[in-house]
């Protein structure tokens, strides 16, 4: 179940009441006239089944309510209510199944803004994992997935692309190509530093590295492992269970594909930083192409799922 606390104009108080009453799905409606200051208004607070969420969601953004006056909006973890209960039953649908489009687009948003964070980690990221390429340390690459945030902009090119929100794909690509481009920047600094440490060396990079070679050799499988871990991914931030995530930032070879091409590049192993890159680029295309379609399929699904729902209300 999603809370809803609303502040409402006056005016609109009865029409947003009215919406509230008729969205299948909501339960536990209180309405506080006067109780807003900061925008003067009424208060009006309900649970709504999150499945049914978007829908409401929409309609208040069409009052324009996000304009003049607010839309705040919560998981409820503990609902103890038989009419909550009911309210579930009796929205389309499964929760967990449900895309709040309104919240993906905000979380997208807020991950995909190229700040001093987002680079720090994509830039640890990629220097842990220049080390395990070095090292042919398989711990030291997952970790490496682990730590890396480049997922957030890709779901944000997805969304963006998926909603027409140019702005918001604007922001993502360059999150995803400046934050890349520091992070190999700064590894080819580290490479030189630890080169000069004695703890790179080009024979390490040269051997066959059994556990590490496939980063920069990119197969028919570097590609379908990246579809599949972009629908995981994208399902896993649409859905209410979102503990799949960390297991796709360890399926696919973005972080240690841009590792070992910064390092072949600083040892001018350029066949080397060509493959990685070749790696690179292929699960980024995997990843948006898969996600984007994901996320077309839940879009259509839920369009059809509102429409039976609506022809069953209107029978």
């Amino acid at each position: 179940m999603l809370h809803l606390r609303l502040i409402t104009p006056s005016d609109k108080t009865d029409d947003v009441v009215r919406l509230i009453e008729r969205t299948v799905g909501t339960t536990h409606l209180v309405v506080v006239p006067g109780a807003a200051r900061n925008p003067a208004g009424d208060v009006v607070m309900c649970d709504v089944a999150r499945e049914a969420g978007d829908e409401l969601i929409g309609g208040l953004r069409a009052l324009e309510l996000d304009r003049t006056g607010s839309i705040a909006v919560e998981n409820i973890d503990l609902s103890l209510s038989r009419r909550a209960d009911k309210a579930e039953a009796e929205a389309p649908g499964e929760g967990a199944d449900a895309v709040l489009w309104e919240h993906l687009t905000d979380a997208t948003h807020e991950e995909s803004t190229l700040s001093v964070t987002y680079v720090a980690f994509i830039t640890l990221a990629t220097m842990i994992a220049a080390c395990g390429v070095v090292l042919d340390n398989a711990i030291l690459i997952v970790g490496a997935m682990a730590v890396g945030p480049e997922f957030g902009p890709l779901a944000g090119i997805c969304t963006a692309l998926v909603q027409r929100h140019p702005r918001l794909a604007l922001r993502s690509l360059t999150a995803l190509l400046v934050g890349f481009a520091a992070a190999m920047l700064v590894t080819v600094g580290f490479t030189f530093f630890m080169d000069g440490a004695g703890l790179f060396t080009r024979v390490q990079l040269e051997a066959v590295r059994p556990n590490t070679n496939f980063i920069y050799r990119p197969d028919a499988f570097s590609f379908v492992v990246a579809v599949l871990a972009g629908a995981a991914g994208t399902l896993s931030l649409t859905s209410a269970k979102s503990g799949a995530l960390v297991g796709v930032a360890i399926s696919v070879t973005t972080v240690p594909a841009a590792a070992n091409a910064a390092v072949a590049f600083a040892y001018n192993e350029y066949q080397q930083a060509w493959g990685s890159t070749e790696q690179l680029l292929l699960n980024l295309l995997g990843i948006v192409l898969a996600g984007t379609l994901t996320l077309l399929a839940q879009k259509w699904l839920w369009a059809r799922q509102r429409e039976r729902t609506a022809k069953a209300g209107g029978v």
